[in-house]
């Protein structure tokens, strides 16, 4: 009885535990999105500027200097979420800019969302991004490849089959909304699919090698008139 007793008080401890290290990685999270969102707030965007738009992935970006042009404006932050990038949509559209590059969704699959879900989510943000800003070009990018031999995301694991599905309904939410779908896995990804280990040093993100590769993917898109 003693012994059933000290197992039950150890797996108690145990989930406060892994529940406060998910708790405090959440709000760590809701304090960085509250402090871009406040700085972004104070930093209008224009209408000739192009927008680059995410979560961590374009938040690493120093996409002005990479491109050498003083009009790209970043937008992207820690974390967020489709529906994140929904809610601080206006800080965005509201200047009407004259290009967005959107890529966002690898934290959405990560929280074991079907693809339907990820889809419908997706679908809602480009249908607000087109109503509050409908002269804007919009490039919506491909959730880019993930590589799990060296990944530091648990939470990722297995997920490649969901992603390249997701990419498929992405590329036709594109193409129905009339924006240009900007597949990014011919530049980033290995002959297996995975995210170039030259590209990457967590799996996810991209080192400087992969923010160069993703950059000439993209720069005739950047930079044309």
């Amino acid at each position: 009885m003693i012994r059933y007793s000290r197992l039950r008080t150890f797996a108690a401890g145990l989930s406060m535990m892994i529940s406060g290290v998910f708790l405090t990685a959440t709000a760590t999270a809701d304090v960085y999105w509250d402090q871009k969102t406040s700085l972004f707030e104070l930093l209008p965007i224009e209408n000739d500027d192009i927008v680059f738009l995410g979560n961590s992935i374009t938040d690493g970006g120093e996409f002005n200097e990479l491109f050498g042009m003083n009009n790209i404006k970043n937008r992207g932050i820690r974390s967020d979420v489709i529906p994140g990038v929904e809610k601080r949509l206006p800080q965005v559209t509201s200047g009407h800019p004259k290009k967005i590059f959107l890529l966002i969704g690898i934290n959405d699959v990560s929280h074991g969302l079907s693809v339907d879900q990820l889809a419908a989510r997706y679908r809602s943000l480009v249908a607000k991004i087109k109503e509050q800003s409908p002269d804007t070009e919009l490039f919506i990018q491909s959730v880019m490849p993930i590589n799990n031999s060296i990944t530091k995301y648990k939470s990722l694991i297995g997920k490649e089959k969901t992603i390249r599905q997701f990419n498929e309904r992405i590329k036709a939410i594109a193409e129905s909304a009339g924006a240009t779908y900007v597949d990014l896995w011919p530049a980033l990804a290995d002959g297996k699919g995975n995210l170039k280990k030259a590209y990457t040093n967590d799996g996810l993100h991209l080192t400087g090698a992969g923010y160069k590769a993703w950059r000439d993917a993209i720069r005739e898109l950047v930079v044309s008139e």
